[in-house]
């Protein structure tokens, strides 16, 4: 549910956009609200799950984004519309990690936890893949307001299951809270993505933008020096010694951001250029969603027999290749090799979710299992959100300086190429014998120093 929400969006933006009357930066916000506010309390979320019991936040998480999704559907105009995504986003925040922490503590043996996260990331990946297609069908048929609709039944029937099968759960040794640090992860994060939306309109040399980049390069600088002094830091830097878990949080990030910024680009293009309803466009963009679907489990398969190094392998071959598909051939103009770009999208994104969710836990005492997964989620929405706003920026540019759509794109989609050859060149780096080292080395580094023998047959770490 939460990650359909993320791409659900795009295929209602041009009818959303008449509706609202609202300009692409607004339509970037629409989207980037809800994955900021993601990207900024997932941390939190995951840490306070861990401290005052896993089943509680995700009850409460259910509750708020079931809430939220029927203020959206309420929203009288754009303004408000984006305030009530961040309200869902609130509850979002405490549904990914959260559910990712009660899989990693419930599924203790390592093989059947490789396969729960594996079937875990292959419903994240399908469901945003799904997103234009389930979003085009509901435009088309109810209207754009109905994209939020779908998720109170879902919602309800999620917090009935948790209240009857999830066990409460917390760690033995939760995180204290850390306000500095979570504060200074809402500034970089916000003032970045503000910054970067605004600049076309504003001017990259403006007072307001050169103010955003002196706050995220503040709190940057500030994250960089206060963490580490910290005994239990938001992020703790140690988990950055873990090859295996930097190269995840990098790959999350490129990929999330390739993905968000070709859905951007491709869903207004198919509406706006080609004059497709919703429906249509969705349509269109069936095979990416198919190959994502048909992938997905089979990268979770290929992670739990043979690990994460084949699947990140093959997906930053096939995104890269999708788009310089887009980049030199102008692959959009012709619908054949339009296809052949999505199937290769699709492909690619089907193979990077697992990896990324199984290296991100990897070498993680199972105590710290909230924060963890909560590090490779943040990843994720950093990702999307920086994948719209930079997309959208240089889409935006281009259109002000007299380009038309195909011309302005043209730097869109090396921005996505450049994401695809990022996520093989790191995956390769990230997952062989000298980063399986340095991700054991990390382990002892973090198992607490009193902790308490694990159960029989139960692994030391996640």
């Amino acid at each position: 549910m939460v990650s359909l929400d993320n791409t659900v969006l795009n295929v209602a933006l041009p009818s959303m956009r008449r509706e609202l009357n609202a300009s692409v930066a607004g339509m970037q916000w629409t989207i980037d609200a809800y994955t900021l506010v993601l990207a900024s309390l997932l941390m939190l979320a995951g840490s306070t799950a861990d401290r005052i019991g896993r089943r509680k936040v995700f009850i409460a998480g259910l509750a708020l984004f079931t809430f939220g999704s029927l203020l959206c559907s309420m929203a009288p105009d754009l303004e408000w519309l984006i305030v009530f995504r961040m309200i869902q986003a609130l509850g979002g925040a405490m549904l990914n990690p959260v559910a990712m922490s009660i899989i990693t503590n419930t599924f203790t043996e390592p093989a059947q936890r490789a396969r729960a996260i594996g079937i875990w990331g292959a419903v994240a990946g399908i469901s945003m893949a799904a997103g234009p297609m389930v979003g085009g069908l509901l435009v088309d048929t109810i209207g754009w307001r109905s994209i939020f609709w779908i998720n109170i039944p879902v919602g309800l029937l999620a917090l009935a299951l948790t209240l009857h099968y999830v066990p409460e759960s917390r760690a033995d040794r939760p995180r204290r809270p850390d306000p500095v640090g979570q504060l200074l992860v809402m500034a970089l994060l916000g003032s970045l993505t503000y910054g970067i939306i605004e600049a076309p309109a504003a001017g990259w040399t403006s007072g307001l933008i050169l103010g955003c980049a002196a706050v995220a390069l503040a709190s940057l600088v500030g994250l960089l020096l206060y963490e580490p002094r910290r005994t239990e830091p938001l992020i703790d830097p140690r988990f950055f010694r873990s090859a295996p878990f930097s190269g995840a949080t990098v790959i999350a990030v490129c990929a999330f951001a390739g993905m968000a910024g070709f859905l951007f680009l491709n869903t207004l293009y198919l509406q706006d250029v080609r004059g497709l309803d919703a429906l249509d466009a969705g349509l269109y963009m069936l095979p990416m969603a198919a190959c994502t679907f048909l992938f997905a489990p089979v990268s979770g398969r290929l992670v739990g027999a043979r690990g994460p190094r084949l699947p990140l392998l093959i997906a930053g071959v096939a995104m890269a290749a999708s788009g310089l598909l887009f980049a030199v051939f102008n692959a959009e103009t012709s619908t054949p090799l339009m296809f052949t770009g999505y199937v290769l999208f699709g492909l690619g994104f089907g193979m990077v979710n697992a990896p990324i969710t199984n290296t991100a836990v990897s070498g993680m005492p199972r105590a710290q299992a909230g924060v963890a997964a909560a590090v490779a989620s943040t990843s994720r929405q950093t990702g999307g959100t920086l994948g719209v706003a930079v997309v959208g920026a240089v889409l935006a540019a281009g259109m002000e300086g007299g380009a038309d759509f195909g011309s302005a794109t043209g730097p869109a989609w090396w921005i996505i190429t450049v994401c695809g050859l990022f996520v093989l060149v790191v995956g390769a780096v990230s997952s062989g014998p000298w980063a399986m080292a340095t991700a054991e080395r990390t382990a002892r580094t973090l198992e607490p120093p009193q902790a308490s023998p694990s159960p029989a047959g139960a692994p030391p770490h996640v």
